[in-house]
């Protein structure tokens, strides 16, 4: 369609239509009550303004086209809509949903043209996106945020609520200020937890009154079964943690404190001076000697097998073409039985290659960079969704997935299951240990296609940091 500069100016100067004046004509069947000192005009319209009136003119309306000088076009956005490019509209001028082509669908709004450009791929899907998905994606900066005491620190979660989806998984966002608490506590669900940045000292009993303690810094994880009692303090530099627990309909707001357990309870049983509910609340500094708080009853210490913590950051990372992996789950942290997850960094271009899960959920928290997923669905259905750091994002199992990189940076994501094992099925492997003739049969591939395949796990593939260009096989041009 080619637009004309009239058009142009008169979608500038002309009011829109839903703020011109209705044209008055005819009674009005309805009697307004007088209105305040000062006012003018009747607070509802007349019964002449109903439909089927042929009295009432049609108005002369600007165009709703955005005209092509008023707009830019991202690198990518000419290309076949099917090779599904990412675009970047980070810097683009007054971004528009067009793929595929150099004109199209445009937006004149109104619009929030923020969400638009860090969505770009729900704003202007691939042309492969089908059908009807979930949503898997939620940012905690859309979460409320609730306030410790005094400044002692906040909380933000993400559970079905946010994310209808993610049932069976949900996270919190936790930060301490300075030597300030997580009070004493317990839950219903299972805690596994990340340290983001900063030191904690964690306190737990067990059923056997048995005790733990131990000190945990950034990279560092640890886990507190359902029920089970425990307190987090921050060092004198404060901190920030991810937890994940194993019930999409987690509350932070129904955790059990020690100070709710008093209160809620005859003062004739408890002791009055614990009648505040602290949640969050300032404390002074613990002690540099771990030993000074390690409280030991007659059962004695938690033994090491069945350790509330295990210190991740020191864990060397499994490199592979494109970035590194370290895996966690049962088999070198047995406290957590049923949660597995992979820290992985994904160098700019390359890919956590498409995969899926055979027994779990995947939920996903992105740490750094950006990224784009597209969830498979059967029997024919897919979207495409964007993610950056402090983003959520949810694949049912065994729905089929990948994450690229889409920024300059490296990508850093955390993967989250409910699993004994970390494992995944790679569509890559799949396809290599398959014999060629079925393969060739069902993707008509070459001898040449089929060489490439490997017969083992690649979980990232390199590739070509622009992102708007690609030659299909995963090499630089």
């Amino acid at each position: 369609m080619k637009l004309s500069h009239s058009s142009a100016s008169l979608f500038l100067f002309v009011a829109p239509a839903w703020a011109l004046p209705a044209p008055q004509s005819g009674a009005s069947g309805v009697v307004d009550p007088p209105g305040p000192s000062g006012a003018s005009g009747s607070l509802r319209g007349p019964e002449s303004l109903l439909g089927n009136n042929p009295s009432i003119p049609i108005p002369t309306e600007p165009s709703t086209v955005i005209p092509p000088d008023q707009f830019e076009l991202a690198p990518g956005q000419t290309e076949d809509e099917q090779l599904g490019l990412y675009i970047n509209l980070t810097e683009v001028k007054n971004p528009q949903p067009i793929r595929g082509g150099s004109t199209g669908p445009t937006d004149p709004g109104p619009r929030t043209e923020a969400y638009d450009r860090l969505n770009s791929d729900l704003f202007i899907p691939p042309g492969t996106d089908e059908g009807d998905v979930s949503n898997a994606k939620w940012p905690f900066g859309l979460s409320h945020n609730r306030h410790g005491l005094a400044g002692a620190g906040w909380a933000r979660q993400q559970n079905i609520d946010q994310l209808p989806i993610a049932t069976a998984m949900a996270g919190v966002n936790m930060r301490l200020s300075p030597n300030a608490y997580r009070e004493l506590h317990w839950h219903k669900a299972g805690e596994w937890a990340l340290m983001l940045n900063g030191s904690v000292r964690i306190a737990a009993i067990n059923e056997e009154g048995q005790s733990f303690v131990d000190d945990v810094t950034a990279g560092d994880v640890w886990f507190f079964p359902a029920g089970v009692p425990h307190s987090i303090q921050a060092f004198e530099n404060g901190c920030e943690f991810l937890l994940v627990f194993d019930d999409g309909a987690f509350s932070e707001d129904e955790t059990f404190l020690v100070s709710e357990l008093f209160e809620r309870n005859p003062e004739s049983v408890v002791a009055k001076n614990f009648r505040t509910s602290l949640w969050i609340f300032p404390g002074t500094p613990a002690p540099a000697n771990i030993e000074e708080q390690n409280v030991t009853g007659p059962a004695g210490t938690l033994p090491k097998q069945e350790s509330y913590s295990y210190h991740l950051s020191q864990q060397e990372p499994y490199r592979v073409p494109g970035g590194t992996l370290k895996v966690i789950d049962p088999a070198t942290f047995p406290i957590a039985k049923t949660f597995s997850a992979a820290l992985i960094t994904v160098e700019p271009g390359a890919m956590r290659e498409i995969h899926w899960h055979t027994t779990s959920d995947e939920w996903t928290y992105f740490l750094q960079g950006s990224a784009r997923l597209t969830v498979y669905q059967a029997p024919a259905s897919s979207r495409t969704f964007d993610f950056t750091a402090g983003d959520v994002g949810y694949v049912p199992v065994p729905n089929a997935h990948y994450l690229e990189n889409t920024g300059s940076e490296p990508l850093v994501f955390l993967e989250v299951l409910q699993a004994s094992t970390y494992s995944d099925i790679s569509v890559n492997q799949w396809l290599g240990l398959t014999p060629k003739q079925i393969t060739k049969d069902h993707l008509n591939v070459d001898d040449q296609f089929l060489d490439t395949l490997p017969k083992t796990k690649p979980f990232i593939v390199p590739g070509n940091p622009n992102m708007t260009t690609t030659n299909f096989t995963g090499n630089p041009l």
